[in-house]
């Protein structure tokens, strides 16, 4: 095999799906011992892109956005938690959770792709988000992510105001959004296909399993 397969992982910071995606895509990766075969790059998708900056309660939220009642949110929310769980992933929803705006978000695992921690801080942002009721528009939020990953906070935050870290973020998005892609996650292979949503362990396996094969 001469190439790594490529992985594109695209996704918003704040989708619980997005989340078990992922972490049912790692489990199969390990499962087949894979690991160094497979080169993953997270892409920026924002779920609300015009949430204000104050956000909005999770609730109110998806109600607004989806139709769903609240019996209808606290079931698929408990679906979520037990999914979580059987994953290693803590999902921790409460009645004043808000969604909030994820752009920053985004523009700092565009820097931490730079030093190969992109992975890292997803999911530490992730788990900020989900597990311990943390804002993940709040810069002090941010910059702890970051140096709880082992980036440079300042060298970091310091993009946030930079209109070409900016332009980056919002041409990536563009871009994936002119490749048809409207909900995720949606996870791309070597540009070339792609599968949707939070797919079990096995379809996760027998897709890799095929693709390393003609890699």
């Amino acid at each position: 095999m001469t190439n790594k397969l490529k992985i594109d992982i695209v996704s918003d910071v704040v989708c619980p799906w997005c989340t078990i995606g992922y972490k049912r895509l790692e489990k199969a990766i390990l499962e087949l011992g894979v690991q160094d075969q497979v080169d993953i790059e997270w892409q920026p998708f924002e779920l609300n892109p015009k949430m204000p900056a104050e956000g909005q309660n999770v609730q109110e939220h998806i109600e607004e956005k989806y139709g769903a009642t609240l019996e209808q949110q606290k079931e698929s929310q408990q679906n979520m938690a037990d999914t979580g769980e059987a994953l290693g992933f803590t999902f921790d929803y409460f009645d004043e959770m808000r969604m909030v705006n994820t752009f920053e978000a985004h523009i700092l695992l565009e820097y931490a792709h730079t030093f190969g921690k992109q992975t890292n801080l997803k999911m530490r942002l992730m788990t900020a988000f989900f597990s311990e009721r943390k804002d993940v528009s709040d810069r002090a939020i941010l910059k702890q992510a970051l140096l709880d990953v082992g980036l440079n906070a300042e060298e970091g935050l310091a993009l946030l105001d930079q209109e070409a870290a900016q332009s980056e973020v919002r041409t990536k998005e563009e871009y994936w959004k002119n490749m048809g892609i409207t909900s995720v996650p949606t996870i791309v292979f070597n540009r070339a296909s792609a599968i949707t949503g939070a797919q079990p362990i096995d379809v996760f396996k027998e897709v890799l399993t095929d693709l390393l094969k003609t890699s």
